[in-house]
């Protein structure tokens, strides 16, 4: 019986900047504190479901540096008992994202340089010896290789996420905001091969074609079932879901829709919200891991990504799951419509 997940593709670390706001042309903006920790989808999504559930079988897959970021990236990894690290290839430069966040309004902003995971590519995943039950992988835009064009599949990542399917293993694939809205539809073959897709509202907007936020920013309730349906049209088998700070939506693999409100946290509760959208996405995976229904996996979801905001680093506030859900339970939740 196949057990664990596998996170694969972009790995780097984040050097937090919390700045006094962003800055525009010519302007000088004070930086008010640096940090480094783990980020990327491998390190994040791989540190958040260790911590959700300590008997989960990890595994980390990706390109590091020979480097001082990349013997950073082991270290990190190596402080969790179950995460396997023997996937991960080292050689050129780790890569990173200088991560500004503004400490007045929490909104963020990243300058990221993809280094050695560029290079991330389907020969660096040893899909015929893979033995778990789900494959992750991510982010589409900023690993070059898999973002190549291929000329059956759409994209060198669709090939990829194809190929794992016929190991009868269950896919997901994630992507970054980009303000280059028309590269972010790179993500669309790759949604034909993957059997769960969780991407927040402004990735969902773009992927699916339809409008999810107004001109005042207010979420579109109505808008959010017809993109899920359009991705389950478009491909996603299992799940297909929006995470947006209102709430979490889906389709599950019955054609139902399902919707779980965010939670209303203070603004002094938030240490940092660099990595509420992977701990949201490691919430769906685990629950499908699990087997549970797809409303308890957006539960979990919540709860992971609400306990991620505790603190700076994108996934050091995770809590184990009961603790997560008893956490959850401490906060009003949002109206939804």
């Amino acid at each position: 019986m196949r057990n664990g997940i596998v996170v694969a593709g972009y790995i780097g670390v984040d050097v937090l900047k919390e700045i006094t706001g962003f800055p525009g042309p010519h302007d000088l903006v004070n930086i008010e504190s640096v940090s480094l920790s783990l980020g990327g989808l491998v390190s994040n999504c791989g540190r958040d479901l260790a911590l959700l559930d300590p008997e989960l079988p990890v595994y980390a897959c990706g390109r590091i540096g020979n480097d001082g970021y990349g013997d950073e990236i082991v270290k990190g990894l190596g402080k969790y008992k179950n995460i396997d690290t023997s996937l991960l290839r080292r050689g050129g430069q780790t890569a990173f994202s200088d991560v500004l966040s503004n400490i007045q309004t929490r909104e963020r902003a990243f300058l990221t340089f993809t280094g050695d995971c560029a290079r991330f590519c389907e020969d660096d995943v040893p899909i015929d010896r893979l033995d778990c039950k789900i494959f992750h992988a991510g982010y589409v835009l900023i690993l070059d290789a898999l973002d190549q064009p291929d000329e059956e599949f759409g994209t060198k990542m669709a090939r990829l996420l194809k190929h794992v399917q016929e190991q009868g293993i269950l896919t997901s694939v994630d992507m970054v905001t980009s303000a280059e809205r028309e590269r972010m539809r790179l993500v669309i073959p790759a949604i034909r091969y993957t059997d769960i897709l969780c991407l927040n509202e402004h990735e969902g907007e773009i992927a699916a074609d339809i409008p999810l936020r107004d001109e005042q920013e207010n979420l579109i309730y109505e808008n959010i079932p017809k993109a899920l349906r359009r991705f389950k049209e478009m491909g996603a088998r299992k799940w297909a879901v929006i995470h947006a700070p209102e709430g979490g939506f889906g389709i599950d693999e019955k054609g139902e829709y399902h919707a779980v409100p965010g939670a209303v946290v203070p603004k002094e509760y938030i240490g940092g919200t660099v990595g509420a959208g992977d701990a949201f996405t490691s919430g769906i995976l685990l629950g499908a891991h699990r087997e549970v229904s797809l409303e308890d996996a957006l539960t979990y979801a919540t709860a992971a990504a609400v306990a991620s905001l505790r603190t700076g680093d994108a996934s050091e506030g995770v809590l184990p799951l009961e603790e997560a859900l008893e956490l959850l339970k401490t906060f009003p939740r949002a109206r939804l419509g």
